[in-house]
């Protein structure tokens, strides 16, 4: 059996009909592309927000309030910093708001803190200053924005000092903060800062649901968030009206959700690539009914059946090998776009976009397996009548 002679018949035959050809691979294309644009995008976007999280730190303590009694004040948190093993707190007040400066208005992001906000959550000065405690003391009507909302609003000129209504109330401008990177859960740049009671005065609320605490060491997180449950178990009274969780506990929850939710879409992708294989098992088909007095002569000259039944593997083999490589290049190329389009960390795995080829060749072997095995068995004279 001459392997070379057996291929090269192969692709003769591959390439005689180009255009059936090219429908026939298409659902390998489509299957090997979605497999890799799905799970790259799902993977980039697990790493993108794993990276703004960790960049936190692992010593991130967080607390929500909720159930009857959901409310703290600004002093009930002030109590959390005497306890052993916390290094500092803020209070956490978010909301969105129309921000204006002379003709420019922004819709963006107010958050509400402490003098402890921006160490906390990793911000830095990039000009200006700070908000201090003498601001939260006194409901100082003080912000400091991100780079985004500085240049949506001030575009060139330099905004310390200037004045900037947030809903109506008057805020002067004290600091902007150095550049953050963007990540899937948004412009980390777009963002307004003020001192939290001055926030809370002006949506007229005295309740505080979100606080973030800071241990001394990640080696000293376990023990401070064992010292802030009991805390607010005694506080409250049943540990239904507040959850605690460190950074490890929620990067392992996000990783468990995207993890799966990655894997189903990798699924579902991957049914497309059946639905390809389908294809070209009815194409090979239609292909030994075509060929069957080929299939005749060649074996009344003496091509044995492992001669035919190779030839038609090839065929289907190189269909499928041929749309895995087209389908994974389209891949990377969509799934490099898509990244840059939506902000998210550009992830390519190469073990997932090697194992989409892998299977979608596995896929063409498996579905030509049986047309080769008809074309095989035919016999000479039967194929020689064929009409």
């Amino acid at each position: 059996m001459n392997i070379k002679s057996v291929t090269k018949m192969a692709f003769q035959s591959i390439f005689s009909n180009k255009m059936r050809t090219f429908l026939t691979m298409l659902g390998i294309i489509i299957g090997v592309f979605a497999v890799v644009v799905l799970i790259s995008i799902g993977q980039g976007a697990t790493s993108g927000v794993t990276e703004s999280i960790s960049s936190m730190g692992s010593n991130i303590i967080s607390v929500n309030i909720f159930g009857r009694r959901a409310s703290f004040d600004y002093r009930d948190v002030r109590e959390f910093e005497k306890l052993e093993g916390v290094k500092s707190v803020t209070p956490v007040y978010s909301s969105n708001a129309m921000v204006k400066y002379d003709l420019e208005t922004v819709n963006v992001g107010i958050t509400g803190g402490n003098e402890n906000y921006m160490d906390i959550n990793n911000y830095e000065i990039g000009s200006g200053r700070a908000i201090n405690p003498v601001d939260v003391d006194y409901r100082n009507k003080v912000a400091v924005i991100g780079v985004t909302t500085a240049e949506d609003l001030f575009g060139r000129d330099n905004p310390i000092d200037k004045d900037i209504s947030i809903n109506g109330e008057k805020y002067t401008v004290v600091g902007v903060l150095q550049s953050k990177g963007s990540s899937i859960m948004g412009d980390s740049n777009a963002i307004v800062i003020v001192p939290i009671t001055s926030l809370m005065r002006q949506d007229n609320t005295k309740t505080i649901n979100s606080i973030t605490i800071q241990a001394n060491s990640s080696e000293e997180s376990t023990s401070a968030k064992t010292n802030i449950e009991n805390y607010l178990l005694d506080y409250f009274g049943d540990d239904e009206s507040y959850m605690v969780f460190s950074q490890d506990e929620m990067l392992e929850t996000i990783g468990e959700v995207t993890g799966m939710m990655t894997a189903m879409l990798g699924g579902i992708a991957g049914i497309s690539l059946l639905v390809g294989g389908i294809g070209i098992m009815n194409i090979m088909l239609v292909t030994v009914t075509e060929r069957t007095r080929e299939i005749g002569i060649r074996k009344a000259i003496g091509a044995g059946r492992a001669n035919i039944l190779i030839q038609f593997l090839i065929e289907s083999s190189v269909m499928s090998g041929v749309g895995g490589v087209i389908g994974a290049s389209l891949g990377v190329a969509a799934s490099y776009a898509v990244s840059n389009m939506m902000g998210i960390t550009y992830s390519i795995n190469i073990p997932v976009i090697l194992g989409a080829f892998i299977f979608s060749l596995a896929v063409g072997v498996f579905f030509g397996l049986y047309p080769a095995n008809k074309a095989s068995k035919l016999k000479p004279v039967d194929a020689l009548r064929y009409e």
